[in-house]
């Protein structure tokens, strides 16, 4: 079965590789997952030739690194596109305010949204003001996990309820593609 990473974690951990993050733990505080499922999908991402295990020798040993291959970046970039297109989307249908329309949207995309905060293609505070229009939480659709720590207050999971809270600082890492 060829895999593609329409799975959302994989193209995350592709995402974190190509925002540089070249070692394993790196790409796993970056990705949050769990080391054996992390294992799993960097052996995925390197059959399908999206990325390569380097090893380099140094004065202590061997020292893996991992590499984002051209066919990967171009996977990022199309994912990102995607997602883009997903967010303006719903943003359109949040701007008409058309509830029913835009829960069925986000219900149908529930498993990218994770995705679409890791990449920074949403506006934190426009997201969060959708779910009040719709009178959910964020948590509904997103794994606390998953929301960017800074999107909201000190914590997480009372986001949404408020609004979010959030300055409109939001996300301080650099999508430089």
């Amino acid at each position: 079965m060829e895999s593609n990473p329409e799975e959302p974690k994989d193209v995350i951990v592709l995402g974190a590789i190509k925002k540089g993050a070249k070692k394993f733990d790196k790409i796993q505080k970056a990705a949050q997952i769990d080391a054996e499922e992390l294992n799993a999908i960097l052996e995925k991402l390197e059959k399908r030739e999206l990325i390569k295990v380097e090893e380099k020798k140094s004065w202590f040993g061997k020292k893996i690194e991992i590499q984002i291959t051209d066919k990967g970046s171009k996977e990022v970039e199309q994912r990102i596109h995607e997602l883009e297109e997903k967010w303006n989307q719903m943003s359109l249908l949040y701007k008409t305010g058309d509830k029913q329309k835009l829960k069925q949207y986000m219900d149908d995309n529930k498993s990218i949204l994770p995705m679409m905060m890791f990449f920074g293609v949403m506006d934190m505070i426009m997201f969060s003001m959708m779910f009040s229009m719709m009178g959910m939480m964020m948590t509904d659709y997103v794994p606390a996990e998953s929301i960017p720590s800074d999107a909201g207050a000190d914590s997480s999971s009372d986001m949404g309820s408020d609004g979010g809270g959030s300055d409109g600082g939001g996300f301080d890492f650099d999508v430089g593609f």
